[in-house]
């Protein structure tokens, strides 16, 4: 039996007071950044094979049905306005389509085909990168795109709960996080879950720092698009040129970004 399918190490749930329930629950996500850490060696594995493609134009491909799905969109959709890379370099694919980020459609990762389908309409090429997500490994929406995208000689990865999962097979690098059975039996949106949205950020946001979009410390890159990030930005400003307030909002309104804002600056 898979490992994600095996019985909760826990019992009589119902029976369990609310701080019992609490405390178990965070018992068990404790597990999951020693298990994240553990694969470290084949994220920096992908992240090192992705960076090179992505400075030719390639992009990022996430792939996933139910939670894993809804995990990679959300990861691909918090890249624009964090480093301000235009939409079109990260890209979210879920079982279904947008509709199954809030409802289930029935059928829908078990169709083989479907994914390559997805990522053809995204005219795919062997610049880019395809990342199956899939707790148990063995969603056939997932597996057939990565199938198909091996065959065109495209780089793929996976995230996986279970050790020599299907997926593992189609992948040129398979990160296999073993976190254990889950709180609520089969349940895998709880620490497979969180293991995959810890891995997803690794991954995003080292691969954004190689490709230059954060300098020091700061999200540089990041859009302007509500009035906490326009004070952030001006902070940054006034740290980076010795500027007031005043000055340094001025010109980033000007840019429309911190880097930008500061490189003007310098070259005037």
């Amino acid at each position: 039996m898979q490992i994600t399918e095996q019985s909760s190490l826990y019992n009589d749930l119902e029976r369990k007071s609310v701080r019992e329930i609490l405390e178990d629950i965070n018992r068990e996500d404790q597990v999951v950044a020693l298990a994240v850490q553990k694969t470290i060696p084949q994220i920096e594995i992908l992240v090192n094979q992705i960076i090179p493609r992505m400075k030719q134009g390639g992009r990022i491909f996430y792939l996933g049905a139910g939670t894993s799905g809804r995990l990679g969109v959300l990861d691909a959709s918090e890249i624009p306005p964090t480093f301000g890379m235009p939409p079109t370099w990260v890209i979210g694919l879920i079982a279904g389509g947008d509709s199954a980020l809030r409802n289930p459609v029935e059928g829908a990762e078990d169709d083989i085909n479907q994914g390559w389908k997805e990522l053809t309409a995204h005219h795919i090429n062997d610049k880019d990168t395809v990342i199956g997500i899939a707790a148990s490994g063995t969603t056939p929406y997932v597996i057939g795109a990565l199938r198909e995208a091996r065959k065109h000689g495209i780089l793929t990865g996976c995230i996986t709960s279970n050790p020599d999962a299907p997926m593992t097979a189609e992948s040129d690098v398979a990160i296999e996080m073993i976190v254990g059975p889950e709180y609520v039996t089969g349940s895998s949106r709880m620490k497979s879950g969180t293991g995959q949205k810890m891995i997803l950020n690794m991954i995003s946001t080292s691969v954004m720092i190689q490709l230059g979009r954060v300098k020091g410390n700061k999200m540089v890159n990041m859009q302007l698009s509500n009035r906490k990030l326009v004070e952030r930005g001006t902070r940054m400003i006034m740290e980076e040129l010795e500027l007031n307030h005043e000055e340094a909002q001025k010109l980033l309104l000007l840019h429309g970004s911190v880097k930008k804002a500061i490189e003007a600056y310098r070259i005037r």
